[in-house]
């Protein structure tokens, strides 16, 4: 199968110095492969943080070289996902990657009120998506972290997901709020939210990009069916930020992507202070490959946006 839009993502990466990336307990033989084959391709220099006898056990099992790599020695997961966060508050690591532990397990060690990695902005999921019938990537957030998220919350996730598009170095930030229906109506909740959100994007709450909803999965996507619809718009039709009602709805569509039109999807949370890498034991090479390149991309922006604010 072709993978040209993660290998463009890739190929941005890895022109790039490889990011330190904090790697929690990377002790299945998929969590430690993927790291190593990440920094063999120069995206990331992994720190791996986890029981050393297991990390090494897991390493001879796939034979992989892990002595160019820090490695730090804690018990167990829990302590990995709190040791490998403590790296990035010390200033060690530039990013944050998911082993094989659950994802509560590392997200709790995130969100921690003391010690965390919160920022003012909430923390949401996107995924990067690579589907062969389309041209171009599709990010759909949030379809995994947010179960529920309020209007509030889908300010910053649809913000997340605008900056996430300028990392990845896409031109424009086109995004549909999808919805059932394309009519707002006071029937379903969803579509007066999304009606509030685009008229708070036009008085500047949010930026960047541009925003239209409620928009139906299909008038986001196919300008034939936006006009069959008669809706006229930048975004319809056009769309290559999904912007979903809740976590259901976005874990059945990603998912509805990678089963039925053969999709894969890289995942990246944002919204806290380093980007945070989270694979699937499920993800091929390649996925794992372009959500370690979206992390790279997304900390060299954070490193950009750093360097104008001293200047």
């Amino acid at each position: 199968m072709s993978h040209e839009k993660y290998q463009r993502l890739i190929d941005n990466a890895t022109a790039l110095p490889p990011v330190t990336t904090a790697v929690a307990h990377p002790c299945s033989e998929n969590a430690l492969a993927g790291a190593v084959d990440a920094a063999k391709r120069g995206l990331i220099r992994p720190i791996l943080v986890g029981p050393r006898a297991k990390i090494e056990a897991t390493a001879a099992r796939v034979g992989a070289d892990i002595s160019p790599y820090g490695l730090v020695d804690v018990p167990h997961s829990h302590a990995a996902a709190a040791q490998a966060v403590q790296l990035i508050a010390q200033g060690k690591a530039e990013a944050l990657m998911k082993g094989s532990l659950h994802t509560d397990e590392l997200m709790g060690a995130v969100i921690r009120r003391e010690g965390g990695l919160r920022t003012a902005r909430r923390i949401s999921h996107c995924f990067v998506m690579d589907v062969p019938t389309h041209p171009e990537a599709l990010i759909i957030s949030d379809a995994a972290v947010n179960i529920a998220p309020t209007l509030e919350d889908k300010v910053d996730i649809i913000q997340n997901a605008i900056d996430l598009t300028k990392a990845l170095r896409v031109p424009e930030a086109r995004v549909a709020i999808l919805s059932a229906v394309e009519t707002v109506t006071s029937r379903i909740p969803s579509t007066i939210e999304a009606g509030a959100l685009c008229k708070m994007a036009d008085r500047g709450q949010i930026t960047g990009g541009i925003l239209d909803g409620p928009l139906a999965l299909d008038n986001a996507l196919s300008l034939e069916a936006a006009a069959i619809k008669q809706i006229a718009s930048p975004v319809a039709g056009r769309a290559n930020v999904l912007i979903v009602p809740n976590l259901e709805s976005g874990n059945m569509l990603a998912k509805s992507l990678s089963m039925l039109a053969k999709a894969d999807a890289a995942g990246i949370v944002l919204g806290a202070t380093v980007p945070i890498i989270l694979t699937s034991r499920a993800d091929n090479v390649m996925t794992r490959l372009a959500s370690c390149a979206v992390a790279s991309l997304v900390a060299q922006a954070r490193r950009e946006t750093a360097a104008r604010a001293i200047a």
